[in-house]
């Protein structure tokens, strides 16, 4: 289907994935995407850990015991709960984590070939991000693993293994 703008093309594929339609659907979404900002911007920059964590669930991401997050965390906006956080995982300051690609402002593109992308973000249990890390979408980092400062994951990290650079590779296994 052909639209005139791409701010309508980019919000179609927001309401078709939460399964929204018409008017009562589009102030609901915006409602949600509100809602959702602002408890980001709340757990952004605090410094309590428990805090942002919180704010994190409140929002729909999946997060479990234990976490500790630093502030200036970003965690993906638009869908919050395409990301899973386990037990005991240590998320370092200015990391990024997006469950979705868009090409947002490009019409050619989205019509024809390349639209939205949204997938699932799994950190399991005890992993460490380094600060200034990127976690792409559909990405998985195993059980204990450690990413180190300013890595770029776009694939799978095996658990047990220490990962890093861009894009990230594992460089050891952790033996215990």
């Amino acid at each position: 289907m052909k639209y005139d703008n791409v701010s309508s093309i980019n919000e179609k594929e927001v309401m078709d994935f939460y399964g929204l339609k018409g008017s009562f659907g589009k102030l609901s979404l915006r409602l949600k995407i509100l809602r959702s900002w602002f408890l980001h911007k709340s757990a952004f920059s605090s410094i309590n850990s428990s805090w942002i964590v919180n704010l994190q669930r409140s929002r729909g991401v999946k997060i479990g015991e234990d976490c500790h997050f630093s502030p200036y965390v970003l965690i993906d906006l638009i869908y919050p709960s395409m990301v899973n956080i386990g037990n005991n995982v240590t998320i370092g300051s200015n990391t990024m984590i997006f469950a979705h690609y868009n090409p947002t402002a490009n019409k050619l593109l989205k019509e024809n070939g390349y639209p939205r992308d949204v997938k699932q973000v799994t950190i399991e249990d005890g992993a460490v991000i380094g600060p200034g890390s990127i976690i792409t979408m559909g990405t998985k980092i195993g059980k204990n693993s450690i990413v180190g400062a300013g890595s770029v994951v776009s694939n799978t990290i095996p658990e047990f293994s220490v990962a890093l650079g861009n894009p990230a590779r594992v460089i050891k296994k952790i033996n215990l």
